[in-house]
């Protein structure tokens, strides 16, 4: 039961980070508003959560851990990211479940490194291949609208970025809250439906809850976003979540979506973005796995023995 807790704790956790950061391009244009946002959050992360299992199951492919190191890596992961929340900075849950999850699989000898090594790859070329994304998706549209009416075009962009934002609630609940979800799983200890759903409920409560304070860091704190820009960012993140989930991928929606608010602020040139706010980020997504690891192999190996 107490694992059971965690793992909401966690889905809370992301609910009031990563869910709100993605949509918190929506809401910093001013197309949504937070409620709005929020009701498009519940459908279809719970959509997302039911229907694609892929990353639940790489993930708890990583290693062989048994119901107490199962607890164990939980709690190291819930810490780690209640901290970045009360930071303000966001961090991706996958890096401190799968650094929690890596420590103790290498602390008892059963982690699967090959499989590591692939998440790590696409950890690095997911927000690579979100700001390229960004940079053609923004020039091709510019183009396009430049053709219409200035009321068309306006109301065209806020529909696509609705949409957009969709697509990153659907990853979410198919990518992120999967992840969260996958020891649990894969430890006998909730079957899957009922996993997503309680994942869902809980992701949801922290979306409602404390969603609000991460919205203005990634909404507005990187570069001050468009419509347009808004929109390519979202689906560059959107697009790129989809691609590696389908390949069983845990990859981050936070930092596909900086990746492509990146990329649209560098084609308005390099002063309209917040390199110092970037410089954060980037250093919390080092350290958080490697926090977690280290946490997590000395706990692990302080419990075993």
């Amino acid at each position: 039961m107490l694992s059971e807790i965690v793992a909401s704790v966690i889905a809370f956790s992301i609910g009031s980070n990563n869910t709100s950061n993605a949509f918190g391009v929506s809401v910093g244009c001013g197309v949504l508003s937070f409620r709005s946002a929020l009701i498009l959050i519940g459908l279809f992360v719970t959509l997302g959560s039911l229907t694609q299992r892929r990353v639940m199951e790489t993930v708890g492919s990583i290693a062989s851990l048994n119901r107490e190191i199962v607890l164990l890596v939980l709690i190291v992961s819930a810490v780690m990211i209640v901290v970045a929340n009360i930071k303000r900075l966001p961090v991706s849950s996958h890096q401190a479940i799968i650094g929690s999850i890596v420590g103790a699989g290498v602390a008892t000898g059963s982690a699967r490194l090959g499989v590591l090594a692939s998440i790590i790859l696409s950890w690095i070329l997911s927000p690579a291949g979100a700001l390229v994304l960004a940079v053609l998706i923004y020039t091709l549209l510019e183009r396009l609208i430049s053709e219409l009416p200035v009321f068309s075009a306006e109301r065209l962009l806020y529909v696509m970025l609705i949409l957009s934002g969709i697509l990153v609630a659907y990853n979410t609940g198919a990518n992120e809250l999967a992840a969260a979800l996958a020891p649990v799983v894969s430890a006998g200890l909730l079957p899957p439906l009922e996993a997503s759903l309680i994942g869902s409920a809980s992701l949801f409560a922290g979306a409602a809850l404390l969603g609000g304070r991460v919205v203005e860091t990634v909404g507005k704190g990187i570069t001050n976003l468009d419509p347009l820009s808004g929109f390519s960012a979202q689906l560059s993140a959107g697009l790129t979540v989809l691609a590696f989930t389908f390949l069983g991928m845990p990859v981050s929606t936070t930092y596909c979506l900086v990746g492509g608010i990146v990329g649209v602020g560098l084609l308005k040139g390099v002063r309209a973005v917040r390199v110092n706010l970037i410089k954060r980020i980037v250093s919390m997504w080092v350290m958080a796995p490697l926090l977690a690891f280290s946490a997590s192999y000395l706990l692990t190996i302080a419990l075993v023995r």
